[in-house]
């Protein structure tokens, strides 16, 4: 039987101001789970108001302490692992295993951002005047906003909320549409481990609620992580009160092999990366570059690991690579990506149709003879298909990939250090992996360019995305 559930503002679940709502549906089974508040402007005063207040008292308590507080609710969420996986399993259409890791990796984060309340570093600057000392302070921002993906919607919270509140700030977070049920269950967690009231606050909502959020005057701070269309949507809005963004937006990840790459090594990652989430993972490897010497083996080998991924619905199949996609709107993107690139003249290996079974699957996929005139080369797929073009060297899939309005993550296959090193100094991407996934480590820096995003997250750096500067010049006799 579904649920009714409620916003978290000021340490208390309550009502929305309207009356609206919004069903969360199973997609692997089209099940109504549960209806969420459609949260109201006024519903997102509520919240900022809350956390307005409760910024001052919170920034003064030692950084050590508020991250007593984080340890404390990372330690509930490994307490309640089992259950929350099953909510973002039940929601998102991700395997169970992965839901698991991914609650996991979220406690793992909040200890990691704890770690850093005695490592939050100023500067000591030489002056030019004598006597005087220039000291360089990081503050925190006051009130920040956290606006959710539906992919990995669990460990997002985090991601956004811990280096938030480690560094003084407090933050309202608005779920996404899509995956709200498990941020409510966090939310739960956080009411039973004595943090402030009014620190962190949750509201659900869809693309109005979102933009009340980022037009809010007493917001300094959003941090979204979703498509670029609604990151260009929250810059416009948030221009209006010069308030400061952290985008996180698509990606068109390219991977470049090599002749002398190792295939078997090559098709396990880039499998592995078609199939993690099904495919709906901003940092996954989009579109292959593969040196014509090595491209019908490699095909051989992807075509083979694609065809034998078993899919279903998690909550009902053991043993499976991927669940579904998470909505219709996801499914007919795919099919009419891969349907394109096939009447443009690509070759199905594998897969290429709208799976015949209950919920929203697509058969896995690999597209061999692919152009980069194709919208498959060019437009982000989030599904499990992996188009692959030929090319004749190194130089020419460096420029193909360059060659992309993203920018976030990239990849090389070779055992040819100076190959690997020409990439990493050619390639504009924030990231390159070589030789491996495509899965960043939470002490790095997600960081995308062009129109991947806007600043970053995870790491040192990531953290200080969170903080502003007060520089103080002490003048002394």
């Amino acid at each position: 039987m579904s649920k009714s559930y409620r916003n978290f503002i000021d340490n208390q679940f309550v009502d929305s101001e309207g009356g609206a709502t919004i069903e969360v549906r199973n997609p692997a089974t089209h099940e109504l789970l549960g209806v969420v508040p459609a949260s109201t402007p006024a519903d997102v005063d509520r919240a900022v108001e809350a956390a307005r207040r409760a910024q001052p008292a919170w920034e003064k308590l030692p950084a050590i302490e508020r991250a007593g507080h984080l340890r404390r609710i990372a330690n509930k969420l490994r307490d309640n692992k089992e259950r929350l996986a099953q909510t973002i399993t039940l929601e998102q259409g991700k395997i169970l295993d992965l839901a698991r890791v991914e609650v996991d990796f979220t406690a793992n984060y909040m200890d990691y951002m704890s770690e850093w309340a005695r490592r939050i570093e100023g500067e000591i600057i030489p002056s030019d005047r004598p006597g005087e000392t220039i000291f360089l302070h990081r503050k925190p921002i006051g009130v920040t906003a956290g606006i959710l993906p539906w992919n990995f919607p669990f460990f997002l919270i985090a991601r956004k909320m811990a280096p938030a509140l480690i560094t003084g700030n407090t933050i309202v977070i608005k779920s996404s549409e899509e995956t709200p049920l498990n941020a409510v269950e966090f939310a739960e967690i956080v009411a039973e481990c004595g943090l402030p009231a009014g620190v962190f606050n949750l509201v659900s909502g869809a693309g109005n609620t979102g933009a009340a959020l980022s037009a809010h005057k007493d917001v300094g701070l959003v941090s979204f992580t979703g498509s670029v269309q609604t990151g260009i949507r929250i810059m416009e809005t948030a221009a209006r009160n010069l308030t400061r963004v952290n985008l996180e937006l698509g990606g068109k990840a390219p991977a470049i092999v090599l002749a002398d790459a190792d295939l078997d090594l090559t098709a396990k990652a880039l499998h592995a990366s078609r199939v993690l989430n099904t495919g709906q993972v901003c940092n996954a490897a989009e579109r292959v570059y593969v040196q014509r010497g090595v491209a019908n083996a490699l095909a051989e080998k992807l075509a083979a690991l694609m065809a034998e991924t078993r899919y279903g619905n998690p909550m009902a199949e053991q043993g499976l690579h991927m669940g579904p996609l998470v909505n219709k709107l996801g499914l007919d993107k795919v099919a009419a990506l891969v349907d394109s690139a096939r009447q443009q003249g690509a070759e199905i290996l594998t897969g290429g149709k709208v799976a015949g079974r209950e919920g929203f699957h697509y058969e896995p996929t690999v597209l061999m003879g692919c152009r980069s005139d194709m919208d498959v080369m060019t437009k982000e797929i989030f599904g499990p298909v992996l188009p692959v073009q030929i090319v004749e060297d190194l130089d020419e899939a460096i420029a193909l990939a360059n060659d992309s309005e993203y920018g976030l993550t990239s990849s090389i296959f070779t055992r040819d250090l100076n190959a690997a090193m020409k990439a990493t100094r050619e390639l504009r991407f924030g990231e390159t992996y070589i030789n491996r996934e495509h899965f960043e480590a939470m002490q790095g820096f997600h960081a995308g360019r062009r129109k991947s995003g806007i600043g970053g997250a995870d790491g040192k750096h990531g953290l200080y995305e969170y903080t502003e500067t007060h520089v103080v010049y002490l003048q002394t006799t």
